[in-house]
Parts: structure tokens; sequence; C-alpha cells
């Protein structure tokens, strides 16, 4: 199958995982533009330039996975931050016919992410005046959706009357957000039309109440009324939809359903809402599940592979927090038992896949080393346990169906490559690095000045110290490891890795 492949931005988990998986996929022969078409960060990709590149391609693929936040706007974060004309979105719309036009028979599957509302003040992803006004745009909407849908305490009351924006700052943030809901509703036109085969709309940073929740609400409602439920998807995530979708492709080309099997690690886990979502990990897991045409089964004989999630006990908390965590990872949650059960299926021949949710922003550390010691990474189908829940989940799902016909030494360096990412990385070295190394050469997770190089090395060495101790490291020893910084922060990096 030849695929063509736009991503939603330049970072490695957009551009670089979806390549890594293709690479060990015969079934997969993916196209992509060169990274320096699709801008950087704030910098809008070229758009112009790229639907020049699909147009000179379309016509020799079997299927398409584009990122609409990409061809409108020129990337996830251009999104936040444009002064489009509507003229010009508009053209970038009709674009879609004119590729169903050039081959009628290419499948097209399409994502455009519900613009995020984060509740905290930065302008790092978002217009400059969200450093100054972010928490209260994000917290005014809250409580006035929540007021109207139940009422507010006093207290709530109070501090709704005390918010103050300016209007030019409202004005431009409500604008941008209306502007880019329009266009959310324009692309399922297109589904209705059957110019498009498929769509996910994805939320970034969703909450139960405010912008986010309003807009899903109005693009539901227009899914509903025209029936198309089958074939859009709305749920949390947003950095994962590359992979869901080419996951989707390959399903699809060979006319089949992904069977799972699955359990949590604690009771309350199903019924829990992650942080920055909207909805409890059950039915997250539904919605993903279902984009990339898997779904459940009653028991693991039946299954292609069996999901372990491991969930929170009752309260979830930052990775970075795992020092001083909550007595319910503990008191809710048995983690022990868990892994034994992991065990126990892996004993007994059944492929194990783990999404390792319990914490944001990073891995479990006692699970991984409960792991390591019983000597289970390696065996593992393949595991997950970056950023938010459902950029995990979506990426697990995703990798177990690659992993089902990849070849041994592709799956062995996904999973070490997460584990040097999700695990050491975030859960461990990041906060490291930040405390200790950063101060030193009076460098900041934001600025690096002119010692980039330093930030990299220390990170690589760090990393190495802690993945030698493993026994990992025995079954899959690294040949060599370098370390970048994408966006140059500590929030995200990517490594050239050999094994």
């Amino acid at each position: 199958m030849k695929l063509l492949y736009i991503p939603l931005d330049e970072r490695p988990c957009n551009y670089d995982y979806p390549a890594f998986v293709a690479e060990g996929n015969q079934s997969i022969d993916l196209i992509r533009p060169e990274k320096s078409l699709l801008g950087e960060k704030k910098k809008s990709a070229p758009v112009d330039a790229l639907w020049s590149f699909i147009f000179d391609t379309i016509k020799d693929v079997d299927a398409a996975v584009l990122s609409m936040d990409m061809l409108l706007f020129g990337g996830l974060i251009p999104s936040r931050i444009h002064t489009l004309s509507k003229e010009t979105v508009d053209q970038y719309v009709e674009n879609l016919r004119k590729l169903r036009d050039a081959n009628p028979a290419i499948k097209l599957y399409v994502s455009q992410c519900i613009m995020r509302c984060p509740s905290y003040n930065s302008s790092e992803e978002e217009p400059n005046y969200y450093a100054d006004y972010g928490y209260a745009i994000f917290r005014r909407k809250y409580l006035l959706d929540e007021l109207e849908r139940f009422g507010l305490a006093d207290e709530q009351l109070k501090e709704l009357k005390s918010i103050e924006i300016p209007t030019d700052v409202l004005s431009d943030y409500e604008t941008r957000r209306a502007f880019n809901l329009h266009y959310n509703i324009k692309i399922a036109e297109l589904v209705k039309e059957g110019v498009l085969d498929f769509l996910v709309i994805p939320q970034d940073d969703s909450a139960p109440f405010g912008y986010t929740a309003l807009a899903q609400k109005e693009v539901v409602a227009y899914l509903s009324k025209h029936h198309l439920e089958t074939r859009v998807n709305i749920y949390p995530g947003a950095d994962e939809v590359g992979l869901s979708l080419i996951a989707r492709c390959l399903n699809e080309i060979n006319a089949s359903y992904t069977k799972v099997y699955a359990f949590y690690a604690s009771t309350k886990g199903p019924l829990i809402t992650p942080l920055y979502e909207d909805r409890p990990f059950a039915e997250s897991l539904k919605y993903h599940l279902d984009v990339t045409r898997s779904y459940l089964v009653s028991t693991p004989q039946e299954a292609d592979y069996i999901l372990a999630i491991n969930t929170p006990g009752e309260i979830m908390q930052e990775a970075s927090q795992q020092n001083e965590r909550d007595i319910t990872y503990t008191s809710h949650r048995n983690l022990l038992y868990f892994v034994k059960e992991i065990a126990r299926y892996i004993e007994q021949g059944y492929k194990v896949a783990i999404c390792d949710s319990a914490y944001a922003n990073g891995a479990d550390i006692q699970l991984i080393k409960y792991l390591d010691s019983f000597h289970l990474l390696n065996r593992l189908h393949a595991y997950a346990g970056w950023n938010t829940n459902c950029n995990a989940l979506g990426t697990v799902l995703s990798m177990a169906i690659y992993n089902l016909q990849s070849r041994q030494h592709e799956r062995s360096y996904h999973l070490v490559y997460r584990i040097l990412e999700d695990y050491i990385y975030q859960a461990l070295v990041r906060q490291e690095v930040i405390r200790e190394d950063l101060p030193i050469a009076r460098l900041s997770y934001y600025n690096f000045k002119n010692k980039e190089s330093y930030v990299t090395d220390v990170i690589t060495q760090r990393i190495m110290n802690y993945y030698t101790l493993m026994n990992l490291s025995t079954v899959y020893p690294i040949k060599s490891l370098q370390t970048f910084m994408p966006w140059h922060r500590m929030f995200e990096v990517r490594f050239l890795l050999d094994i």
C-alpha cells in the first residue's frame, strides 16, 4: 500500500514515529514531505508548497492520511495564532475535492483538531497575550459554561465576577476559535459529500466545561443531524492521530478488525477522568479502538492481543510527582498484582501490550522497575506511556496493530525507544536536568542560549546511565544514542538510536 502522509507538525511524535512503523511493516510504503516543508513550532509551514507536493503525488498512492491543521493553517501551533482570511482557507478546503477528482479510488483519512484552551499562563504555544491572560481566558469560559449547565456556588460566582480580560484580547481569541470551528464543520461536510472517507476530530488538552466542550457540543450536533457518527470520531488526543489513522489504513487494506481484551490496574481505573481530558479512561478507550478498526472482546482467547491499562488508584498526578504520590496509588491499586497478571498472560503465550497512563507526562517508575526485574519488558508486544493518556493509548493501540506484522528487530526498536523516552527521559531525566544541570549552566526550561549541545550531551549521558542498570539493556544493548531537542526546550526529545 502506497500511503501519503501529511503530519500535524514536524515534531518526532508526528513526523518520525509513523515513519518508524512504516519501515518495519512490509504492507506500507510511506510517502511524506521533507521536514523543511512543515514549518517549525510557531512558524507556519509553506501551505501552498505542501499542496503542490500532494498534487504531484496523489495519483500514485492508494491512501492518504492528512492533517488539516497543517493543510489549512500551517501546523498545530499556527492554527492557534493565525490571521488567515476565509478566502485563503476556502481554497485549501476546495483542494480536497480536487484530490478526490484526481484519484477517485483513493482512501482519504483526515484529522483536524478542535482548538485547545489550556488552563495556564504561557504564550509558548499560544498567542502572546496568553502569557498574561491564559488562565483567565480558560477559567472565565469554564465557569460560564458550568453556570449555564448546572449553576455555580457563591464562591465560584465571586470568582467569575473578578476575572478581568481586555476586550481586544477576548475578541481576538474568540474570533479565531469561531473561525477554526467553522472549518471543523466544513471538513465534516466533506465526509457527508463523500469526498472524505473518515475524519478524526481530536481534542487537544480538553476539559469537561468551557471552550473545547462547547465546540465539541456544536460539532457533535452537526454529526448527529447528518448521521455521520460512523465516519467521524471526536475524542481527546492529537499527537497520536497520525499513527492511529495509519493503523486504520492497514486494517482496512487487509479487510480486518483487531480484537482486543483489556484489563485495568485498579478497580476505579476505568471510571477515572485523566488529566487534560474530558471523559473516563474506559470511554476514551472505545473511541481509540474504533478509529483503528479494533474492538473489545470478552476473553483473552478471542483476542489478537491483550491490553493492560495502568491506571491510577483514584487520583491522577503528574509523573514528576511520583516521589510524593497520592496514597491512593497504593491503597486503591495493587500494582504488583497487575504486573503478575501480565506475567501470567505472557507465560500462557498471549501477546500483551501496556498503556501506561497512571501518571500524566511520563511512565510509572515502579511499574517499569517491576517489569524489568521480572524480565518482562523485552517480552511485551507494545508499550507507551508518554504525555496524556490518549497520546499513550492511541500510540500503543497503533503499535500493537503494526507489531502483528512487523519484524522482531523493529518491534524491539520501538520498545527500547519508548522506554528511553517515556520512562527514562520523561519520568526521570527531564526533572533531574531541570533541577540540577540547567541551573549550573545558567539555562532554563525554554532557553538553552548557545549551549544546546551541552544539554543534549547531559541528557544522553543520564539516559545511558539509567539504561545500563536495566535488565533490558542486556537483551537489547544500545550501540549508539544521540539526543536532539526539536523545539529547543525540555518538553520533547528526539533520539537517533541504534540497537
